[in-house]
């Protein structure tokens, strides 16, 4: 059975779990240590006090988001053989507490990008933007100013990183996140806990940077790399769906049984590639979210999902892409078409 959760960003968060609770469907949250340094073992008492927070409101903590990798093991530096380790660790720790699924990824440097965190649509409302022209008018070695690039940088860590990066390329980046898959994957289906990586967002190049979670190539080659019940995916549908060479449905056919949980939402997308982060509805956006959910029901998805970003509307201000209220009416409309699809199944 599908279980609906919500993104929550801790005690900073201006949304809170009472009010997360309050949305019809809502069985749990999904969050991180954010605070903690990269490659730091996470204290068991932290995230059980996070449970216990969540459980105050009857929401289960089962799904850790952004459970972030090391620059220097995607790097495939001598370092690696002390942080990996640690993230082992972290997989035990996070199994015992009663987490089910990590979410992780494999992208150099960031997490994501967009150039607009605040891009007005012709209605009013405000949401995350990217626009290839603008990251194409960015000269790296001056440093750049883009959302998921300066504002987690220094300058100067920002420039050495990017020269490390310099001759890493997608193949030799694949081989050092085999090296790193080899050594987490059974320490994952030893703890009994599920490893499900996000695509690149956006699944393509930027700034020379290598990328390998971009398609459904990309996706074979994980998934053949492992056999291992471990060894998963994170089907970002607005990550994918943002290239028009992603067929997210049929990915989702094809991939079903590897898919433990679902960030959804949807993305338009024009010609150029460019792209802003729409309401969830079908006719919001360029993916056909109806046929998404269809996809996910026929593979007998029952992992966890989330409404993945949303526009600030009515006034809203918070974290960019995280307000309350055009995430809540996602879940409504993703819950009814989930519902919607059921009896559609079951009075056949």
């Amino acid at each position: 059975m599908m279980k609906m959760i919500f993104r929550w960003h801790g005690e900073k968060d201006p949304i809170s779990l009472q009010y997360i609770s309050q949305i019809p469907g809502i069985k749990g949250i999904v969050t991180s240590l954010y605070h903690l340094p990269l490659g730091e073992k996470w204290p068991v008492d932290k995230i059980v006090s996070m449970q216990e927070q969540a459980a105050q409101y009857g929401l289960s903590l089962e799904v850790v988001d952004s459970f972030r990798i090391h620059e220097d093991i995607k790097l495939g530096k001598s370092t690696r053989d002390q942080l990996i380790p640690n993230y082992c660790e972290n997989i035990r720790n996070l199994a015992s507490s009663g987490i089910k699924v990590i979410c992780y990824n494999f992208m150099p440097v960031f997490d994501w990008t967009r150039t607009n965190m605040t891009y007005e649509l012709p209605d009013g409302s405000n949401t995350l933007a990217f626009d290839m022209d603008t990251v194409n008018s960015v000269d790296p070695k001056k440093g750049i100013d883009l959302p998921g690039w300066g504002t987690n940088y220094k300058p100067e860590v920002l420039q050495r990183l990017l020269a490390d990066y310099a001759d890493v390329t997608e193949e030799q980046l694949w081989k050092n996140f085999e090296y790193f898959l080899e050594r987490v994957i059974p320490v994952a289906e030893q703890a009994g806990i599920k490893l499900a990586i996000h695509a690149d967002d956006p699944p393509r190049p930027i700034f020379g940077l290598p990328r390998i979670m971009k398609n459904r190539e990309d996706i074979h080659r994980l998934i053949d790399f492992s056999a291992s019940p471990a060894n998963g995916l994170t089907i970002c549908t607005g990550s994918l769906g943002s290239s028009f060479e992603n067929d997210v449905p049929t990915i989702i056919r094809e991939f079903g049984k590897h898919i433990y949980f679902v960030h959804a939402r949807n993305v338009k997308v024009n010609e150029k590639g460019d792209f802003y982060e729409s309401g969830h509805h079908t006719e919001s956006g360029s993916l056909d979210m109806a046929e998404i959910m269809k996809a996910l029901y026929e593979v007998g998805f029952s992992g966890y999902m989330r409404p993945d970003h949303g526009r600030m509307i009515w006034g809203e201000t918070g974290i960019p892409g995280y307000g309350l209220y055009d995430r809540a009416l996602g879940v409504a409309y993703l819950n009814g078409l989930w519902e919607g699809i059921k009896k559609m199944h079951t009075s056949k």
